[in-house]
């Protein structure tokens, strides 16, 4: 009776999926985490972009008189 219980436990793979996705979706955290952060990351990047929008606006402002 113990041994087949024990075979059933392992034979048993109704858990594996879930545990899978979860390793994945720690793994996609991980990599989001690491481009967005950082001076050189895609945060700093989207900063840079808009500073140079707000740059250029403000250029147009100053050149309007306003």
């Amino acid at each position: 009776m113990l041994k087949s219980l024990i075979t059933r436990f392992v034979n048993d793979e109704r858990g594996v999926t879930a545990i899978e996705y979860g390793v994945i979706g720690v793994a996609i955290a991980v990599v989001i985490g690491a481009v967005m952060t950082g001076d050189t990351g895609l945060a700093a990047a989207i900063g840079d972009s808009f500073d140079g929008i707000l740059d250029a606006i403000s250029g147009v402002n100053t050149a309007a008189g306003v």
